[in-house]
């Protein structure tokens, strides 16, 4: 029964993963901008959540709606006063990425300032396990969070397969350089990637909130479970990128059978390292978005 219950934990974990990487993937995939903040988007999201829900007493859709605002408004706002004022200067790439993991240094920082260094928890009545049968027990946590995840990637795949700015986006990951010639703006389509990939990591923060909490600090753990999803999925594959993400809560969560727990973030790496050696490309080869 053991394995059963690791294995239930390891699928909740996996598809709040794979929404948080998706969403790194996509703005990477999209833009060839090394976000690194991205996982100060999901601390963000997360905080703002709990202060809504938990402090103010809003109700959970007005959080829900403030948590997302907040978090579209970092990624997109950041993208347009920092990271396309850098990128008109050649060689911006390590910039970009200077800048990106500082202003992730100073977001945990005042997060730090205002609520403290200590975890905080939403509690909510779906939080509580329930035994479903001897020595198993879930949360209905459990289940929204994948079925959370299922809705995300339906309409992801919905977005890039019917409808025009999906395809502009699907074109902007292939060839920047032919989306200027049709007349698109690379710049206005690189906004859209943002929006859409820091809003992919609302339902996963919330999640967290009302399961295992929030620090200021888990932005760094988020980041790292980003870039090796994007690696072993494959770069630009919303797909692969979804698939390593579930592979890693899996794997992160049977781990704890075997090892103690502070071993378990490295079977992740574990992971990424055989895949490098093995299988550079990730699940898919090429840089693929659906």
């Amino acid at each position: 029964m053991l394995y059963l219950q690791l294995l239930v934990n390891g699928i909740q974990t996996g598809a709040l993963y794979a929404l948080i990487a998706a969403g790194f993937s996509l703005i990477f995939g999209m833009t060839r901008i090394f976000h690194a903040a991205h996982g100060a988007t999901f601390t963000i999201a997360g905080f703002v959540f709990y202060e809504f829900y938990a402090v103010l007493e809003w109700g959970l859709i007005p959080s829900v709606l403030a948590c997302a605002a907040a978090a579209a408004l970092f990624g997109v706002l950041l993208n347009r006063w920092v990271y396309v004022v850098i990128q008109r200067h050649e060689g911006s790439f390590f910039t970009v990425f200077a800048a990106s993991f500082g202003a992730a240094i100073v977001v945990q920082n005042l997060i730090a300032i205002f609520f403290g260094k200590g975890m905080v928890t939403v509690s909510t009545p779906l939080s509580r396990s329930i035994e479903l049968m001897p020595g198993l027990y879930i949360a209905p946590m459990a289940f929204i969070a994948v079925i959370t995840a299922i809705i995300c990637f339906a309409l992801l795949h919905y977005l890039f397969t019917h409808t025009n700015m999906g395809v502009a986006l699907r074109a902007l990951g292939e060839n920047p350089v032919l989306v200027d010639v049709f007349g698109l703006n690379p710049k206005s389509l690189g906004k859209y990637a943002f929006l859409i990939g820091s809003v992919l990591v609302v339902p996963a923060a919330i999640l967290t909130a009302a399961t295992s909490g929030l620090n200021p600090a888990m932005g760094h753990h988020v980041m790292m479970i980003s870039i090796a999803a994007t690696i072993v999925g494959g770069v630009g594959s919303l797909r692969g990128a979804a698939m390593a993400g579930l592979l890693f809560g899996l794997a992160e969560n049977l781990s704890l059978a075997f090892f103690d727990p502070q071993w378990s973030e490295a079977v992740t790496f574990v992971i990424l390292f055989l895949f490098i050696i093995f299988r550079p490309g990730g699940f898919y080869g090429r840089a693929i978005v659906s």
